[in-house]
């Protein structure tokens, strides 16, 4: 894929402190039209806290962060979402009394499809994507854990999305099921919407992601080609350990070279 040269979002120097501790330091990245990128660093590296500065649900300390060519940094989640930015939760809480079609119209909604029949026809539209259309009167409290996973994909979908952050959006699903989520991503960059996939998972990373960034206590440690990312002694050692190195190994069939 021919990249773009015109980011389509921009994070200049972003930082967040929570108490004096900076749990996103100074991260500078561009991501273009189309790519899909690997977000990935130990437990606490400041992922999650980075997703949710760029979808403005915490504030940024420093920095800018630049969507489309304009500054988004002091604007509130719902005027982000209508911008064309959506993201998905780790954790899925979907709204447990309202049926699957009722959750999906609600994202719809909530990135400005402000007719109730444009935001059903949009929210058919992403049921029928994620394979989720037969159980759209289904109360949503009633799915199983990968149809729960769909549902907050459908959600986001709605939103009519340029960016998509997916935070942890195969964790706990069984091998067949993550062979159909990274169908689905891939489906989904095709049309032309940036991905950012926030993963442990290093297969689902390897499989999907061109381009991958490390995070480690909030800074970025390492960024490049995704294969290159994974072999770089430096990153295996104080990042990621032997094992994670090993699984890439098993993941790519390329083999790792080992620090000095």
């Amino acid at each position: 894929m021919t990249k773009a040269t015109t980011p389509v979002l921009e994070l200049k120097s972003v930082s967040r402190l929570f108490e004096g501790i900076r749990a996103v330091d100074n991260v500078s990245l561009k991501l273009y039209a189309g790519e899909i990128v690997g977000l990935i660093g130990p437990n606490g590296a400041g992922k999650t806290t980075l997703v949710n500065l760029i979808s403005g649900f915490l504030s940024v300390s420093s920095g800018d962060v630049i969507f489309d060519g304009e500054s988004i940094t002091r604007k509130k989640p719902h005027v982000i979402a209508q911008s064309g930015i959506a993201r998905t939760f780790q954790i899925v809480q979907p709204f447990a009394r309202m049926t699957v079609l009722d959750n999906v119209m609600a994202g719809a909604i909530y990135a400005g499809h402000r007719g109730m029949v444009q935001a059903r026809d949009k929210a058919i539209e992403c049921l029928e994507f994620t394979k989720l259309a037969h159980l759209k009167d289904m109360p949503a409290s009633e799915l199983a854990l990968a149809n729960r996973k769909r549902l907050e994909l459908a959600k986001s979908l709605a939103m009519n999305p340029r960016l998509l952050m997916l935070d942890e959006v195969n964790a706990g699903l069984n091998s067949s099921e993550i062979d159909e989520a990274i169908q689905m991503i891939r489906s989904i960059a095709a049309t032309g919407i940036t991905i950012v996939v926030i993963e442990h998972l290093m297969r689902v990373v390897t499989a999907l992601a061109e381009r991958t960034v490390v995070l480690h206590h909030g800074a970025v440690a390492s960024e490049g080609p995704t294969d290159e990312v994974m072999r770089d002694p430096k990153v295996i050692e104080a990042y990621l350990g032997n094992k994670f190195a090993q699984r890439f190994a098993e993941a790519s069939g390329v083999p790792v070279a080992r620090p000095a």
